[in-house]
């Protein structure tokens, strides 16, 4: 009987310490996911930011598109270039640059 007993009261111990060990389990890509998102958003404030300054500072090309049709500035050097998806400002030759194309 006190075998028996021994037996059940660590099945029981067993039981709860596997319990309280599941719960503890955190979600590692918890964190990963809050930086991806963190990265998207400050990536699309800087596009924001960096395209609203170039239409205030530089003069716009009308008549001409970037490689993904992208609108393409000119700056007070005359250097063309657009606003990539990060806010950075990526420089094109003007043989590189395309005709836009008509609705």
């Amino acid at each position: 009987m006190k075998n028996l007993f021994k037996v059940a009261l660590f099945a029981v111990g067993m039981f709860c310490f596997a319990q309280s060990q599941a719960q503890t389990h955190k979600d590692s890509t918890l964190g990963h996911k809050i930086s991806k998102t963190a990265t998207k958003v400050g990536h699309a404030t800087a596009h924001t930011a960096a395209s609203g300054d170039a239409a205030i500072t530089d003069k716009r090309y009308k008549g001409k598109t970037g490689p993904d049709g992208q609108t393409i500035y000119i700056n007070k050097h005359s250097h063309y270039f657009y606003v990539d998806h990060k806010g950075k400002r990526v420089y094109l030759k003007k043989s590189e640059l395309r005709n836009k194309p008509t609705k």
